[in-house]
C-alpha cells in the first residue's frame, strides 16, 4: 500500500493547492514523454533550484522508471554544466557593466 502525504499547500489552500497538485500529478503520468524521461527532467530541475527533497524524489522515482546509475550521473553532470554555462553568462553581464 502506497501512502502518499497530502501536501502542505493542499491542506492549508485546498482551492488552489489542489488544482496545482492535480496539475502535478497530470504532467508526471499524462503526455508523449515516458516516465524515465520526465523523472529525469524533474530531477535537473530539482538540482538547479537545489531543493534535496525534490532531488531525492525525482532520484527515485528516475530509479522506479527504469533509469540506470549512468544515465541519472549523466542528468546531474549535464545539469551542473549548464548550470555553471547560464551562471557564467550572469556573471560576464554583471561584470560588463562595471568594465564596459
Amino acid at each position: 500500500m502506497i501512502n502518499i502525504k497530502t501536501p502542505w499547500f493542499v491542506l492549508n489552500s485546498p482551492e488552489l493547492g489542489k488544482p496545482l497538485q492535480e496539475f502535478y500529478e497530470a504532467c508526471k503520468e499524462q503526455g508523449v514523454l515516458d516516465k524515465k524521461t520526465k523523472e529525469l527532467m524533474m530531477l535537473a530541475l530539482a538540482c538547479v533550484f537545489r531543493c534535496p527533497h525534490s532531488v531525492e524524489e525525482h532520484i527515485q522515482g528516475a530509479i522506479d522508471a527504469g533509469a540506470s546509475k549512468t544515465e541519472i550521473t549523466e542528468t546531474l553532470l549535464i545539469t551542473a554544466a549548464e548550470g555553471a554555462g547560464t551562471q557564467l553568462a550572469w556573471n560576464k553581464d554583471v561584470l560588463v557593466k562595471y568594465f564596459a
